[in-house]
Parts: structure tokens; sequence; C-alpha cells
């Protein structure tokens, strides 16, 4: 069970993968709610002809994958992994520690092009790609 972060779908995007190019017929494959508004961001960001192909990339991607929301089981591990993280002084971005307590929530391994982001997170498996 997998869930992709916004490092990863970023990635895919700009080398022109579609959803079904990155993700294989037997994934069992989820984001975080904190990656669409990620995602979002970016297109809100983006102007013209990149504006439009951001947008339909964000609409293939919520269409194709279940969202998983922020929600009381989400909380709890997020909690958790902000008093690791406290307790370590090493401290992490926030929305990359709502990535690793949805992972953490729905025992997901956490797929990422950028696994120093969640290296040492008690609980929270990441693989790069």
């Amino acid at each position: 069970m997998l869930l992709l972060d916004t490092t990863f779908l970023v990635g895919a995007e700009r080398r022109g993968l579609s959803p079904d190019d990155v993700i294989g017929d037997d994934d069992d494959v989820a984001i975080a709610a904190v990656t669409v508004a990620e995602l979002l961001v970016g297109v809100r960001l983006a102007s013209g002809r990149r504006r439009a192909t951001r947008q339909a990339y964000v609409g293939d991607i919520t269409a194709t994958l279940p969202v998983i929301p922020y929600d009381a089981a989400v909380a709890i591990e997020h909690a958790e992994l902000l008093e690791a993280v406290r307790r370590e002084g090493r401290p992490r971005g926030a929305h990359d520690l709502l990535i690793a307590a949805t992972a953490r929530a729905t025992d997901r391994i956490v797929v990422t092009a950028d696994t120093t982001a969640f290296a040492g997170l008690p609980g929270v498996m990441a693989r790069g790609q």
C-alpha cells in the first residue's frame, strides 16, 4: 500500500507522465488531502497554458486516486510525529509531517522524490522514485 507525496507527483508531471504511467495495475495507491492542496497551489501560481496543463494533471490525479482525509486517526499520528521531532530537535516540514501521519494511520509506504524529508520518522517507511 503506497502513499504518493507531492514531490513524486510533481516530478512525474514534469516528465509528462500521467497517473497511469506511474501506478502499476496491482498497486494500492492513495494521496493525502494535503497533497491535493499542494498541487492546487502549483496550479494557482502558474499562468497561461502551464496553468491549464497543471489543472488537467491535478484533475487526473484526484479522479484516479483516493484522497485520504485528515481525520482523527491521522491527527493522532500527526501529534505523535510532532512530539517525536520536537523531542529530537529536528524540525520537519509541516506538510511532510501531515503526509507521514497519513501514511502511518493507513499503514502505507510514502513514495517520494525526497526521502530525506521522511528519514528517521518513527513508524514511517519511505521509498524514493
